[in-house]
């Protein structure tokens, strides 16, 4: 057991009185954590938090992503994924591409996540019917499908609302949004990565519908590009803040800024110490939000494994086959089995556990 003065010399001795006695820390804690120069005593202090919600558990999930489409009509700057309709590299997805990709799945997935570029011709009915296919072949599996963002575009291109999009989601048979998206909700920053992209009050408001219909959600935060610490502890506090009123994020992903192929150009590119640093102080800010994910995918299976010492409880899954990250130069692998998550898990020192998409065990 480290000791208080331990955490005390490194000036965080109040705030391990907060997280002893569970109590929610402050914009000032969050900025404190960020600054703190000993790495090891912020990496202690989130495993304490996250021994109090799990224990040695780790979770994964055995799962599939499908990213149907790259072409999109927003211009992000740091996205490397996009594609415009006739450029080198751009594809879409038929229904009978995405049937196949599943029908084709080493086995079956517990959870398939959907998400791709914002299409400028693809309708909604084009999901409903897909998603209705999904779930005939595999009725057990869940459909966790679209970011935000791409809610609210087909709402735009439907002419309807986004909560009329959702209901048609969840009829057809989605029951999860993705979390990403959020990037960072400071308004001057998305003017700067994402000026086309909307809103972050919006990309809170339609998970907050998504939460009322029922659905759950996952969220993210981008960062290592033009941010400071006060936009990251923002962002943080404006996710708990509506998690307090609509209760329904399972998990958060943190998503490290990969610079390769990206045509926004940073300074200084992150450190493998900034990403355990931002899971860190994620997992000690986030009283109300369950899970921390280690994304394996954009950190590194290695990195991964050190982020369960920093605050990090979920590995995601076997995944199969991913676009976004690895165009942005991610240098995982496209997919992991099960015995490997394990094996990587009980390396680290943790209990492995299979969960389903809403993080129960099975």
């Amino acid at each position: 057991m480290i000791s208080k003065n331990y955490f005390k010399n490194a000036g965080l001795g109040d705030i391990l009185d907060k997280v002893l006695a569970e109590e929610r820390l402050s914009i000032e804690d969050g900025l404190t954590l960020f600054n703190c120069p000993d790495l090891n005593a912020l990496g202690a202090l989130a495993s304490i938090r996250r021994r109090q919600l799990h224990g040695s558990k780790t979770f994964y999930v055995i799962n599939r992503h499908i990213n149907y489409t790259n072409i999109c009509v927003n211009g992000c700057l740091f996205c490397a994924y996009a594609r415009k309709p006739e450029e080198d590299g751009s594809f879409k997805l038929s229904k009978e591409d995405i049937l196949k990709k599943l029908e084709e799945a080493p086995i079956p997935p517990r959870e398939v996540h959907v998400v791709g570029g914002c299409h400028h011709n693809i309708p909604l009915s084009f999901f409903e019917e897909t998603f209705a296919e999904i779930k005939k072949i595999l009725p057990q599996t869940v459909i966790k499908s679209f970011t935000a963002v791409e809610i609210d575009h087909l709402a735009s291109t439907e002419s309807i609302s986004t909560i009329e999009v959702l209901k048609r989601l969840k009829t057809a048979g989605s029951e999860m949004l993705t979390g990403g998206g959020a990037e960072i909700f400071n308004p001057e920053v998305r003017a700067k990565i994402c000026p086309e992209k909307l809103p972050g009050k919006e990309w809170l408001r339609i998970h907050g519908e998504a939460h009322e219909l029922g659905f759950t959600s996952n969220c993210t935060m981008l960062y290592g590009h033009v941010e400071s610490y006060a936009d990251r502890v923002d962002h943080l506090d404006q996710l708990r803040r509506q998690q307090d009123i609509s209760g329904g994020f399972n998990c958060l992903i943190p998503l490290p800024f990969l610079t390769e192929n990206s045509r926004l150009k940073v300074d200084n590119p992150l450190t493998g110490v900034d990403e355990l640093r931002n899971i860190a102080v994620s997992r000690l800010m986030l009283d109300n939000i369950p899970h921390i994910k280690a994304y394996w995918v954009m950190l590194g299976v290695k990195q991964a494994q050190t982020a369960l010492h920093f605050g990090a409880d979920d590995f995601d899954g076997t995944v199969v086959e991913e676009k976004i990250g690895h165009m942005a130069g991610a240098k995982s692998e496209q997919g992991l089995t099960r015995t490997e998550l394990e094996e990587m898990i009980v390396g680290c020192g943790f209990t492995p556990v299979e969960r389903d998409a809403a993080f129960y065990e099975v």
